[in-house]
């Protein structure tokens, strides 16, 4: 079965956004945990959490994706900001766990003042130091385009990240599709040979989403810019190829659109799906 959304505003709500992934044909959704530039959370409504939960499992919408801030950076140099980081993050990961056994994305950050190889090394540790046993959130690292001084741009780097994480069951890793295609892997014309260096390099156990986006820039830009879906340089048949390729059939998809209107991803879903079926 496909499993396909987008992401959702959670202004309005836990609930309001199952309503809205119902009225989409999605039967998943990503949304973030807080204003994606920073700053404090909504707080909860146990409620509202406590309905959202009965509907999605009466309506089979999972998982859900939590999105991590843009600014949270657990491998920052200056240990003030890394601190905050990690306030962010334990915070986050205590909301997720009000709805239980969902996924949280979140980047890697960046390597400010010190060498990737530290700033990998930080970002393990500040995941290290939140991870519990008993949680049932799944942590995912999502790739990035490699712009500035990002890391996490190449599965040797989100492998690295991976291979110093204590409680190794609760984390995974994320593909954007954006992302792969701006970092220099080839998804429009080599699919299976990028898949099978992630399979060699991290294993596709580990893989937990993909992200269905297109991209403004070319392959190897490291921009990370979205396009609408179709009118980019990866283009429409690439990622429905990516949604049907028989290594990825068992991920849930998340469409993202620079724009993100409820109109442009009903119809992206409506496509995908017809897209899914003609080749399933």
């Amino acid at each position: 079965m496909l499993t396909i959304g987008c992401h959702m505003s959670e202004k309005e709500g836990y609930l309001a956004m199952a309503l809205e992934a119902e009225s989409l044909n999605a039967n998943t959704l990503q949304f973030f945990t807080r204003n994606p530039r920073g700053g404090h959370a909504k707080k909860l409504d146990p409620q509202d959490v406590s309905a959202f939960i009965e509907y999605a499992d009466k309506h089979h919408i999972r998982p859900i994706v939590g999105y991590a801030s843009y600014t949270m950076n657990l491998a920052a140099g200056d240990e003030k900001e890394r601190d905050y980081a990690r306030m962010l993050f334990a915070e986050d990961l205590a909301r997720m766990e009000e709805t239980p056994h969902q996924l949280y994305a979140m980047h890697c950050g960046s390597a400010t003042d010190q060498s990737d190889e530290d700033a990998l090394v930080d970002l393990a540790n500040g995941i290290n130091a939140t991870l519990t046993p008993s949680q049932t959130t799944t942590v995912v690292l999502l790739n990035a385009p490699g712009r500035g001084n990002e890391i996490g741009s190449t599965f040797e780097q989100l492998q690295a990240v991976v291979s110093h994480i204590s409680l190794a069951d609760h984390i995974k890793v994320g593909l954007d599709a954006c992302a792969l295609w701006n970092a220099g892997y080839d998804i429009v014309n080599d699919l299976d040979g990028v898949l099978e260096s992630f399979d060699k390099t991290i294993g596709l156990d580990r893989l937990a989403l993909v992200h269905l986006n297109d991209s403004e820039y070319g392959k190897g830009s490291h921009e990370g810019r979205h396009a609408r879906i179709g009118q980019g340089t990866i283009g429409f048949e690439a990622l429905a190829h990516m949604l049907n390729h028989p290594w990825l059939k068992q991920v849930p998809f998340i469409i993202e659109e620079p724009h993100g209107t409820l109109e442009e991803y009903k119809e992206d879903i409506a496509h995908f799906r017809a897209a899914y079926t003609k080749s399933n």
